[in-house]
Parts: structure tokens; sequence; C-alpha cells
């Protein structure tokens, strides 16, 4: 059966490829399990940069086949960010609850359509030779004017979904990976797999 390396160091990422990708004949092993600690500095401009960056990297340094992804929020009233920055906005060290209420101030008076916002993703699939394969996926939303629900990491919980009424960290693990970008993005990386 053939090894795939699961090139992310978040639990949650981690988590949520295991699920996605369990039913296929793959044997999916984590950073940890292969005995890499080394952090790729994402210096891209773009997800898919950053994401071929690090595919690149462990596939080289592990000798594996190699998935790895970058994804993020993009809000339109803040011109695209925290975009890239997502997981470093307002400082690497800054938790995520920090970041909601400033976002949520600085989106203050905004209503409807200005509180438009995207998460996307983009997820490389690297061979050892240098080969790689970038896919994408996104899902439309608006920013909530407070955090809401308990499931879920990262900006889940100020991310609405309008046509549900509920955000990311509202949905059980199996609906936002049927919906998110991730998942979208990774139903793209499962055809590849399942022929390259």
């Amino acid at each position: 059966m053939r090894a795939l390396l699961l090139a992310t160091t978040n639990r949650h990422k981690l988590d949520e490829f295991y699920t996605i990708f369990s039913d296929l004949p793959l044997t999916l092993q984590s950073l940890r399990e292969v005995q890499i600690d080394t952090d790729v500095e994402e210096t891209g401009q773009t997800f898919a940069e950053n994401a071929a960056l690090k595919a690149r990297f462990y596939a080289q340094a592990s000798r594996m086949f190699s998935l790895a992804d970058d994804s993020g929020l993009e809000i339109d009233a803040l011109d695209g960010a925290p975009g890239v920055y997502s997981a470093r906005f307002a400082g690497r060290e800054t938790s995520y609850e920090e970041r909601f209420r400033l976002i949520l101030e600085q989106m203050r008076g905004l209503t409807g359509e200005q509180r438009r916002a995207r998460f996307r993703c983009a997820i490389a699939l690297a061979e050892p030779g240098g080969q790689c394969r970038i896919v994408e996926g996104l899902i439309e939303g608006v920013i909530a004017h407070s955090p809401r629900g308990i499931h879920g990491f990262g900006y889940d919980p100020i991310f609405l979904l309008p046509e549900l009424g509920r955000t990311f960290a509202e949905l059980t693990s199996e609906q936002k990976n049927r919906i998110s970008h991730r998942g979208r993005a990774a139903q793209f990386a499962r055809v590849l797999l399942e022929y390259w």
C-alpha cells in the first residue's frame, strides 16, 4: 500500500485529513511518525505558493509522497486580510479569541454584503523528485457579529454560512468536512491521489 505523508503540524488539520482520506488505499503518516520536526517558512504570496513550498520540502526530506496545505480567511472589507497571514494575524502568539475581537472591532458598523468573506485552501501534492500538483477549494460566507459555536478551530466561530444560519463552529466535523474549503480541496486531491 502506498504511503502518504500528511505534512502539517496542526493537529486539527491532521484530524480532518485522516477523516477525509481514511477510505483511500493509502497508509497515512504524520510528520511526527516519520520523525520530522522542521518547520517550513511560509514565504509565498499565495496559499498555493505556500502549500507547494511545504509539500516539496517534506517530500524531499522524507523521500515520501507528501500532501501539504495552506489555507486562511479572506475578508473583503479588510482588503483580503488576514489572507495568507491568517495563522500569524496580529502576531503568532495571539490567541484566536483576540484575533476575533480585533476583526470584529475593525468591522464594527458593517452589515450584510459588507461582511462578505471566504475561506480558501490550497492543497499541494509533491513527489520526492519535485513534481507537484496543486488543487484549491473555497467557500463563501460572511463574518458573524460575534463568535458562535464550540466545534472546529481557528476562525470557525466567526465564519457564518448565511444559507445554513450557522457558523463553521456550529457544524459537526462531518458537516464541515463535506462543505468546507479544505473539504472541497481535499475532494480534488482525492482524484489526483487515485490516479497519480
